[in-house]
């Protein structure tokens, strides 16, 4: 992201370096640099060389998009695997480095997993490429996930702006409105619970720091970032993040919401069965619902985050991801022109699109009236991409991840994840992990600001 701080936080980079490889993940190899002076005339050349690239991906039914770039390219085979998604195809993606065998050419790697990879060297700068030349093809927030400190290390793929997802038959069961900001969604979850006590206005993740992560950024937190140097900024005591565990703890204590592990059988079933009346996610939601639960078809319905201050909507991501080209690749050039042909091919997004259901980051795609008037069949028919793409204008600026995220996430279920089930005060589970990274990045040999 573009913050007054990159320019020092460039000199950072060297002290990422380390604390990333004791990690686990290698710092790049001198030979891995670029070549000099790549022109778009070598990216073509390249694309019509004959050449295998191994791709991982957890995109559904990819394979059909994938099919078109070969058509295109017919020199050009991708050996499409899927090894996992998200944290499984990381575990694979580092033993693969450590053994220095099976490595792909291109990997799909979420955002905030990003900066791991990025600043330890596993992936490639695009810039010398070419790559800072699509920024305008890009919605600025997912442009700003991929550029760090001035260097291009994914393509955009996709983006989540949020929204709240809401069952319009229950609504119209006990007779509400989707609220309009979190005052109202505390007084919509209490006449829930006193007109249907089996019924929740939402659950809650205490495994899941996406979530919480995305919510914070909506309050206006900016806990993480690279304040200098040496130095990362942890504050999980700003003012966002106080917002944000005022309302949960509220929420979890008067038990309003529910604790439960999204994406389990069991979460899926009380989905289905109307137990949660809304869902606070990202827009990609839609196509996942349908697919795993379509006897549900019609029953939901789309509708903004609610807002925390009157004027003008403020928005924040929740998921999203891009395409990185690995360093070790031997075939770069033709690795960057597939990733970027991936992203920003009209053809190529459309069909990630309407295949794949990947919620577009290309601005092309996000404003064009094919995209805008489609009727989505899981919400009744409604035309929420006009939202959704709305919604990805709203999102505010100046998020940062830790450069050590994955690990960060791993802390969570044990401080703020035990503080939402136990139902107790959330301000004292943020404080928990406060600490907890802390004492981790200055293991790492990171000075820590606390803002």
């Amino acid at each position: 992201m573009r913050h007054s701080t990159r320019a020092t936080a460039l000199a950072a980079l060297s002290i990422v370096l380390l604390a990333l490889a004791a990690c686990g993940v290698p710092p790049r190899h001198p030979s891995q640099s670029p070549p000099p002076e790549i022109r778009s005339a070598d990216i073509e050349r390249a694309l019509r060389t004959e050449t295998t690239l191994t791709f991982w991906s957890w995109v559904p039914n990819l394979q059909k998009t994938v099919a078109l770039f070969e058509r295109k390219y017919p020199k050009i085979k991708i050996n499409l695997i899927n090894a996992g998604r998200s944290r499984g195809q990381y575990a694979r993606l580092r033993a693969a480095l450590k053994t220095g065998t099976g490595i792909p050419d291109v990997a799909q790697i979420e955002y905030f997993a990003l900066p791991r990879f990025a600043f330890s060297g596993v992936v490639t700068d695009l810039n010398p490429y070419g790559a800072e030349k699509l920024v305008k093809e890009f919605s600025p927030s997912a442009w700003d996930q991929v550029d760090l400190n001035g260097s291009v290390y994914a393509i955009p793929q996709d983006t989540g702006p949020m929204t709240m997802i809401y069952r319009k038959d229950v609504f119209d069961r006990i007779g509400l409105t989707p609220p309009k900001t979190w005052g109202e969604f505390v007084t919509v979850a209490e006449k829930i619970r006193k007109r249907d006590p089996r019924v929740f206005v939402t659950s809650v993740d205490p495994t899941d720091s996406g979530i919480t992560d995305s919510l914070i950024w909506q309050a206006g937190g900016r806990p993480f970032g690279i304040e200098n140097a040496t130095t990362l900024r942890i504050d999980l005591q700003d003012r966002g993040s106080r917002r944000w565990a005022r309302l949960w703890t509220r929420l979890t204590r008067e038990k309003l919401v529910e604790p439960a592990v999204t994406w389990s059988d069991a979460w899926w079933k009380s989905m289905a069965s109307g137990r949660y009346a809304l869902w606070i996610t990202g827009a990609w939601a839609p196509g996942v619902i349908e697919g795993a639960i379509p006897r549900t078809k019609g029953r939901w319905r789309a509708a903004p985050i609610p807002r925390w201050d009157a004027g003008k909507p403020v928005n924040a991501e929740n998921g999203g991801s891009g395409v990185s080209v690995l360093s070790t690749s031997k075939h770069r050039l033709a690795a960057f022109g597939f990733a970027r042909w991936l992203n920003s091919d009209p053809e190529a997004v459309r069909s990630l699109n309407t295949v794949s259901g990947v919620f577009p980051a290309t601005t092309g795609l996000l404003r064009s009236k094919e995209f805008l008037d489609v009727e989505i069949p899981i919400l009744g028919g409604q035309r929420a991409n006009r939202m959704f793409s709305k919604g990805s204008t709203q999102v505010a600026k100046g998020w940062q991840y830790l450069p050590f995220q994955l690990y960060a996430n791993g802390l969570f279920g044990d401080s703020v994840g035990r503080s939402l089930s136990n139902a107790t005060d959330l301000d004292i589970g943020l404080r928990a992990w406060q600490l907890q990274l802390s004492a981790y990045a200055r293991r790492q040999g990171f000075k820590v600001s606390a803002g």
